[in-house]
C-alpha cells in the first residue's frame, strides 16, 4: 500500500510538472508574440511620425510658393531632398518585419509614402511650369499642379499620423474626431 501511494504521488507530481512546463511554454510563446507586435508597432509608429514631420517641413515651403510668397525656384533644393528622404523612409518601411495580422499597416505606410512622393513630383511639375514665362493657361496649370500636390502631401501626412496613432493605440481606427472609443461592432 505504501509503495502504491509513493508511485501515485510521484506520477501526480510528474503530471503536475509536465502541466506546469506546458503552461510555461505557452506563456513564453505569448510573451514572444506580444514582444514582436510591440516592437513592430513602436518602430512603425516612429517611422510614420518621422515621415509626417519631414512632410510637414516640406509642405510649409510648398505652401509659401502656393500662396505666391516665395518664387517657385526656391523649392529647387527642397523637393529633391524631400523625395530622397521619402525614398529612404520607404526603404525603412519595406525593411520592417510585421507580424501577419499587422502586415496591412506596413503596406498602408508604404502606400502613403508613395503617395507623398507622387505629390512632390506633381509640385515639381507645377514649379517647372511656373518658372517658365509662358501663356496664361500654362501658368494656371502650374498653379493647379502646385495646389494639387500640396493637398495630396497634406493628405499623406494626415494619413501617416493616423496610422501612427492606430499603431500606438493597438487598434485600427483609434483616432476619430469625436471620441477615442472604438467603433461599435
Amino acid at each position: 500500500m505504501g509503495d502504491l501511494l509513493v508511485v501515485v504521488s510521484l506520477g501526480l507530481f510528474l503530471a503536475l510538472a509536465a502541466a506546469f512546463l506546458y503552461v510555461l511554454r505557452r506563456a513564453a510563446r505569448v510573451v514572444a508574440v506580444t514582444r514582436e507586435d510591440d516592437s513592430f508597432r513602436r518602430d512603425a509608429a516612429a517611422l510614420a511620425e518621422t515621415a509626417a514631420s519631414s512632410i510637414a517641413g516640406g509642405s510649409e515651403r510648398i505652401d509659401r510658393v502656393r500662396r505666391r510668397q516665395d518664387a517657385p525656384d526656391t523649392l529647387d533644393a527642397v523637393l529633391p531632398e524631400l523625395l530622397e528622404t521619402l525614398a529612404g523612409f520607404r526603404v525603412e518601411a519595406d525593411a520592417l518585419a510585421p507580424p501577419a495580422p499587422l502586415a496591412p499597416l506596413r503596406a498602408r505606410i508604404a502606400d502613403e509614402l508613395e503617395r507623398a512622393g507622387r505629390a512632390i513630383e506633381i509640385v515639381q511639375h507645377g514649379c517647372s511650369l511656373l518658372s517658365v514665362t509662358a501663356r496664361r493657361p500654362r501658368e494656371m496649370e502650374g498653379e493647379t499642379s502646385v495646389k494639387r500636390g500640396y493637398l495630396n502631401l497634406l493628405h499623406a501626412r494626415e494619413a501617416l499620423l493616423s496610422i501612427a496613432i492606430d499603431l500606438r493605440a493597438g487598434r485600427m481606427d483609434a483616432q476619430r474626431w469625436f471620441s477615442d472609443r472604438p467603433k461599435p461592432g
